[in-house]
């Protein structure tokens, strides 16, 4: 399985930016959202939300891709995250589907596949029902208090406000989270004892 950082490598060959990654995850949804095929689970098989935590993230599709094609805001923002084991990136397969699908369709195929690998990989996996959003649904199954996302939809103000009151959650450009976390202040929440420091290589 191959690193972060080669993975990386490999995306820089491909001269994607952010303008394509958001033309291409719209393009994606949109064609779910007419086809009706989104991956996901029958609601009775879907286990109860996890405990909400400030450690628990999810990055939406569109943010997942351009950390691996262009780098920048959602690299910067998912890094804090590879770099502390205590934390935890949360993702329905379907979020993957999505995201793997942008890539293929910006980069190619092999790396799509080989970045599906390293991703299953480092995150915990969540059942979501069928036709839910990829990311609000793994937020509210996974019991993340955070999500990462470029869609205006979800960023823009005032869009967050339905969302609390069905759980407490606030969704962010990357930028924004990036600038916000703070390591050394959010492990006395969720660990014993002093902030310990990275405890990992965000390229291995």
């Amino acid at each position: 399985m191959e690193t972060w950082g080669a993975l990386f490598e490999r995306a820089a060959a491909f001269g994607a930016d952010e303008a394509a990654v958001r033309s291409a995850f719209a393009e994606r949804r949109e064609r779910e959202s007419d086809a009706d095929d989104r991956a996901g689970d029958d609601t009775d098989g879907v286990p109860d939300p996890a405990d909400s935590s400030p450690a628990r993230v999810v990055a939406d599709a569109d943010v997942l891709a351009a950390d691996l094609l262009v780098g920048g805001d959602a690299r910067e923002a998912l890094d804090g995250l590879r770099a502390h084991s205590w934390t935890t990136l949360v993702a329905s397969d379907a979020l993957l589907d999505d995201a793997e699908a942008v890539i293929a369709s910006l980069a190619d195929p092999d790396l799509a596949a080989d970045w599906r690998e390293r991703i299953d990989e480092w995150r915990e996996p969540i059942a979501q029902p069928l036709d839910d959003h990829p990311a609000l649904a793994s937020a509210f199954r996974g019991g993340a208090m955070h999500v990462l996302s470029l869609d205006d939809r979800l960023t823009a103000p005032g869009a967050g406000a339905g969302l609390n009151d069905r759980f407490p959650v606030s969704v962010r450009e990357p930028r924004a989270f990036a600038a916000l976390f703070d390591a050394e202040k959010l492990y006395p929440e969720v660990g014993n004892g002093e902030y310990p420091g990275p405890d990992r290589d965000p390229r291995a």
